[in-house]
């Protein structure tokens, strides 16, 4: 099944270890992409209009670039689930670490398509679909996630080659490329495919409001209803966390796990200092992880 179809296909697993003790439908912060816990802050809403522009637009290549942990990919795929599948044909291509003779490939098995064939069997293939997308008022786009990742230069260079598939008029594929922020290192040494990205932004980590925001958000996702953590806790979380969305995720879930195993009703400093203290969660020790 293409990647694309199990992030639409995706259903919350429950997991009743601490959610009875703090009255929670869901563990909250797993670090998984779950657009159920997408927190609408003021730096991921920015981000997400100016994708959605490049995508509604045409505008052939677009670039999302975020520091670790800054939840990039869970934005993706809440902008993957706001383009209707009635109007859009996406293909999502998750590991970019694949083998240059079969980068073309993937991109066409996640489209729903024969990747087999000679490179020239493949784009034709390509080229058929895209036409075909377009008589049908259906916009083709591709999502790579974590492009720093992309081993070989060239395959930057099959994803610019992508970009000429064009009427006089329009683009017929949006690519999207979201990665580290070395990414944009990488394609400024590109030239040919520096100059073709229309759209580009940069996610930084949250602040201190737009922490708070993020933990309530993420409880009430969960089901949650009560206060949980003491304003006190939260100011601690940030100051250890930096506002980076992973390592939030991971300190709040041990929080919320040694207070249920402590039987605490509510998460104070204390166990926050606690916590982060004993595991290595802490952002001058993750900054780079």
């Amino acid at each position: 099944m293409p990647f694309i179809d199990a992030v639409h296909n995706h259903r919350p697993i429950q997991d009743s270890s601490y959610e009875s003790h703090w009255g929670l439908r869901l563990r909250p912060f797993e670090n998984v992409p779950d657009p159920t816990f997408y927190v609408l802050s003021a730096k991921h809403e920015a981000a997400i209009e100016r994708m959605l522009y490049g995508i509604h637009a045409r505008k052939g290549i677009v670039m999302l670039t975020g520091e670790i942990g800054s939840g990039k990919t869970l934005l993706s795929r809440a902008v993957i689930l706001a383009l209707p599948r009635s109007r859009y044909e996406i293909g999502l291509i998750s590991n970019p670490t694949i083998p240059g003779d079969e980068f073309l490939g993937e991109i066409l098995f996640q489209l729903g398509l024969d990747p087999h064939g000679t490179r020239v069997e493949q784009l034709r293939r390509m080229n058929d679909q895209l036409l075909a997308n377009y008589h049908r008022e259906v916009d083709t786009v591709v999502v790579v996630d974590e492009a720093q990742a992309i081993e070989h230069d060239r395959l930057f260079e099959e994803l610019r080659l992508l970009s000429n598939f064009q009427l006089n008029d329009r683009f017929l594929i949006t690519l999207v490329l979201i990665g580290q922020p070395e990414l944009r290192g990488r394609i400024a040494h590109i030239p040919q495919l520096a100059q073709r990205i229309a759209v580009q932004h940069h996610i930084d980590y949250l602040d201190r409001a737009e922490t708070k925001a993020y933990i309530f958000t993420r409880l009430a996702a969960a089901g949650g209803e009560l206060p949980i953590f003491s304003p006190s806790a939260i100011s601690s979380i940030y100051h250890h966390t930096g506002g980076v969305c992973r390592l939030i995720n991971s300190l709040c879930d041990l929080c919320l796990y040694f207070g249920r195993v402590s039987g605490s009703r509510h998460i104070k400093r204390s166990l926050v200092e606690k916590v982060a203290n004993e595991v290595p969660h802490r952002q001058d020790n993750t900054a780079h992880g």
